[in-house]
């Protein structure tokens, strides 16, 4: 049995693994271990504390669980209940209602978050029982929620992007600034297809609330002011070079705790509430990213990453079919692995093949976003569709079908991101 075909074998194994409800990072460092037993006579537990050590003590990847902190922080204070209050005013006479406050509500918060999870776990606490009181049908209610929660992960801060930029070595501050216009593209064709929908089964849409006079609304808006200072702090002052990605980051953690205290919603409950449920998401991400690293470094000793560009070169590829394909094989992939999984574990394979055609890397990490967003809402692994089913009491197939209107929607962003990159590249260019 040659390495190519040992290597395959490893995969197969690692699958296997998974599908029986293995940790996702012990499954990662036990076939790592079993490919260097396999590939090399180095010490396996020697290269596993000096890849580990490695891959988790760099500077960058410290603001991950800070962009998580600062998320849970608004999560269990007062502050993401006012943000329903503040939209929802301005939503009652556009074709589709009160539906829109998912999306936009959404797209706010991911500004802030960085999660997809707890986007859509933030802005359905506030959005579900009221649009479900006012006589909303559930299936938009429901898979516009799941289309949008997955901005989380595009709208910066990202925590996909941030393990994409240490995976390979990009800019964190560029990636960020690259998802900003791919990130309001989406949301504004999640909001076309919630005004398509509303005018095609217009009856199905409640009645408006009574109408409010414009200063009504500018008032009631009043609450939305501190969340938009806060996205303003974080990612101006990346954007403008001031500081780094860990540095805003520390700075949204203090903004966001001091809004908590000016607004009366903070307490320690909600400060331990919120470290502990930081504490423990950070060390889930950081289990798997320590089992990806090593399970990287075996994949190498194996020839794999380097034997599969050679062989995808002399397929003859374009780059639009090689696009195609791993739009395809990640779509496929998040059936069965959570978004950062999918990242850390295959770029070692398919960083090279992109490469290899002249992607460029900074545009493939908005790709490979948007493409592991719509792997968030495909079942039966889709962590939004986990989400919203212990919110709803749907099952994931049904959620699923009810995200498929905006699973389209992510596809048409990809495709305008393909055919015209400049929509990626150009705000990064002026950095």
């Amino acid at each position: 049995m040659d390495q190519l075909q040992m290597a395959i074998l490893l995969i197969v194994f690692l699958f296997l693994i998974l599908s029986a409800g293995v940790w996702i990072g012990l499954a990662l460092l036990g076939v790592a271990a079993m490919g260097m037993a396999l590939f090399t006579t180095r010490p396996i537990g020697d290269a596993m504390v000096t890849t580990i050590w490695t891959a988790s003590s760099s500077w960058t990847l410290t603001a991950l669980p800070l962009f998580i902190w600062m998320g849970e922080i608004l999560f269990h204070s007062r502050l993401s209940e006012d943000m329903f209050r503040g939209l929802a005013p301005w939503m009652r006479r556009i074709p589709g209602g009160l539906i829109h406050t998912n999306i936009i509500g959404c797209t706010i918060f991911a500004a802030i978050s960085g999660s997809s999870a707890a986007t859509a776990a933030t802005i359905g606490k506030m959005t579900l029982p009221e649009l479900k009181k006012r006589g909303y049908p559930d299936d938009m209610v429901i898979g516009s929620l799941s289309g949008a929660g997955t901005l989380g992960l595009l709208i910066p801060p990202s925590l996909i992007m941030i393990v994409y930029g240490v995976v390979v070595n990009e800019s964190i501050a560029k990636l960020f600034i690259a998802g900003v216009i791919p990130g309001l593209m989406l949301a504004g064709s999640m909001m076309l297809a919630v005004m398509i929908w509303a005018t095609v089964r217009a009856k199905d849409i409640p009645p408006p609330d009574p109408p409010m006079s414009f200063g009504a609304k500018l008032y009631e808006s009043r609450r939305l002011i501190p969340v938009v200072l806060l996205i303003a702090l974080v990612l101006g002052s990346i954007y403008t070079g001031l500081t780094t990605a860990t540095e805003a980051a520390v700075m949204g953690v203090v903004g966001a705790l001091l809004l908590a205290i000016l607004q009366g919603s903070f307490g320690w409950s909600v400060f331990a509430d919120s470290l502990m449920s930081a504490t423990r998401t950070s060390a889930l991400i950081a289990f798997i990213l320590a089992g990806a690293t090593f399970l990287t470094l075996s994949m190498g000793f194996t020839g794999l990453p380097r034997a599969l560009a050679q062989w995808i070169a002399t397929l003859g590829l374009t780059k639009y079919q090689l696009i195609l394909a791993l739009t395809v094989f990640y779509i496929i992939l998040g059936c069965f692995l959570d978004g950062i999984s999918m990242v850390v574990l295959t770029m070692a394979v398919v960083e090279p093949m992109v490469r290899a055609v002249g992607v460029d890397m900074l545009w493939f990490g908005i790709f490979m976003t948007i493409v592991v967003e719509a792997a968030q809402i495909t079942p039966p692994v889709g962590f939004n569709l986990f989400v919203l089913q212990g919110m709803t009491g749907k099952n994931v197939f049904t959620i699923g079908r009810y995200s498929l209107p905006f699973l389209f929607c992510m596809v048409l962003v990809v495709v305008s991101i393909t055919v015209w990159p400049e929509i990626v590249l150009w705000l990064p260019s002026k950095l």
